[in-house]
């Protein structure tokens, strides 16, 4: 069994090595500029100009009306926590030394600031993905 799988591995790697370079080529051969641009070639851009949309840099884009929908969440989510952090320090001001109070107050601004952090770190790698794919 040991020598039918080397053998097997011998045949996969040399058939690997053999059709790599077609595989380099044809990526390559694909990555060429062919000079054809769809929007201005197609007659699309000239069709939506005719009708009345927006095209070029001033059109929407399904990437920044994803952006701009991702950032008001979690601008708001972010609203949302900043409340929750002042009405725990309130809570706790105003706790005339309860324990019960201090520690209600205690636990809102502890789970507000680690909400506050995940949300903070799901807006940065939001805001990477999004600047990183387009």
């Amino acid at each position: 069994m040991r020598n039918f799988l080397t053998k097997n591995s011998i045949k996969l790697l040399a058939l690997i090595l053999l059709l790599a370079p077609v595989f380099i080529y044809s990526q390559a051969a694909y990555g060429q500029d062919t000079g054809y641009d769809f929007g201005k070639d197609s007659g699309l851009n000239q069709t939506a100009d005719s009708g009345g949309f927006l095209t070029g840099a001033s059109a929407m884009t399904v990437d920044s009306l994803l952006a701009r929908t991702i950032a008001v969440v979690l601008s708001l989510i972010g609203v949302i926590f900043l409340v929750f952090i002042v009405y725990g320090g309130f809570t706790w001001m105003t706790a005339d030394g309860k324990e019960e109070k201090i520690k209600s107050a205690n636990t809102t601004i502890t789970n507000s600031l680690f909400g506050l952090m995940i949300t903070l770190s799901a807006y940065v790698i939001s805001y990477f993905l999004i600047n990183y794919f387009r």
